[in-house]
C-alpha cells in the first residue's frame, strides 16, 4: 500500500489514494481555515466508520432492517497522558431489533480492521529521501 501525501496553502495537507484525494486542515486556533477535518478528526471518524460498516455487514448478512440503526463514538481524554484514553460505540438499535442478535452485533462490531491495527499497532519507521 503507497499514499502520496502533499503539501498545499496554510495548515492543508492532502493524502492521493486509489485516484482519490482527502484533503485536511487545521482549526482555526491552530492556524487553519477549518476547510476539512484535521487529521486526527479522521482517525477518530476512521474507527466509528469502520465499527459502522461491519455493523451493517451483520445486518446485510441476516437480513436484517438497517433502517433506524445509529452509531454514537465518544472519547474520554487522559489529561495526564494527553491522549485519548478509552472510545466508546453505543450501537442505538430500534426496539424491534431481535434481541438473539445483539451480542453478536456487538461482536462484530467489535471486528473492526482499524481497531484491530491500534490493538496490534503496526511499528513506523520515517526516513528521509532526496
Amino acid at each position: 500500500m503507497s499514499m502520496e501525501i502533499t503539501l498545499g496553502k496554510n495548515q492543508r495537507v492532502t493524502a492521493h489514494y486509489k485516484g482519490k484525494e482527502l484533503l485536511t486542515d487545521q482549526p482555526e486556533k491552530a492556524g487553519g481555515d477549518n476547510e476539512a477535518l484535521a487529521p486526527f478528526d479522521l482517525f477518530m471518524a476512521s474507527i466509528g466508520t469502520c465499527a459502522g460498516w461491519y455493523v451493517k455487514s451483520f445486518c446485510q448478512q441476516r437480513n436484517l432492517p438497517e433502517e433506524g440503526i445509529k452509531l454514537t463514538q465518544k472519547a474520554k481524554f487522559n489529561k495526564e497522558k494527553g491522549l485519548i484514553d478509552n472510545i466508546e460505540i453505543e450501537i442505538h438499535l430500534p426496539e424491534d431489533f431481535p434481541e438473539k442478535y445483539r451480542t453478536p452485533l456487538i461482536k462484530a462490531a467489535g471486528a473492526c480492521t482499524v481497531k484491530k491495527h491500534i490493538m496490534d499497532a503496526p511499528d513506523f519507521s520515517i526516513v528521509t529521501s532526496k
